[in-house]
């Protein structure tokens, strides 16, 4: 699988903003779903958002879906992700993946909550979110 590049984390105080980035040379990268997930120190890895391949659709974590803005550029086989009101407990790595090619996270007959990492087959390396004055 191709690997997926993010960028964009940083050091950010109370309250700010990011935008992280998530590109890959895929190809067929705009034909899926990408997902973003966080890890904090000493927590599992959380499934935090997602954008349908076309873009008609996008999925956010219910406790921070008026934190987060997903989006994406296939012309260019970006997708971003807006973080806003950031807070320390924000802290962690971030981390963007695509979709396996027979999963289809938009579907009808399964919850978004239901999508964990065994739904995607490329991932990239993280990029570190610090929230701190």
């Amino acid at each position: 699988q191709v690997p997926l590049v993010e960028s964009g984390g940083g050091l950010v105080q109370p309250g700010g903003s990011l935008r992280l980035s998530c590109t890959s040379s895929d190809p067929t990268f705009s034909t899926y779903s990408v997902g973003w997930f966080r890890q904090a120190p000493g927590k599992e890895r959380e499934f935090i958002a997602a954008i349908r391949g076309d873009g008609a659709f996008a999925y956010y974590l219910e406790s921070m879906k008026d934190q987060l803005i997903i989006d994406r550029d296939n012309a260019e086989n970006i997708v971003y992700l807006r973080l806003n009101y950031l807070k320390p407990e924000d802290t962690a790595i971030y981390y963007c993946a695509k979709e396996g090619a027979s999963r289809n996270l938009f579907r009808a007959d399964r919850p978004m909550s239901a999508t964990s990492s065994d739904d995607f087959d490329s991932w990239g390396q993280g990029t570190q979110v610090t929230v701190s004055s």
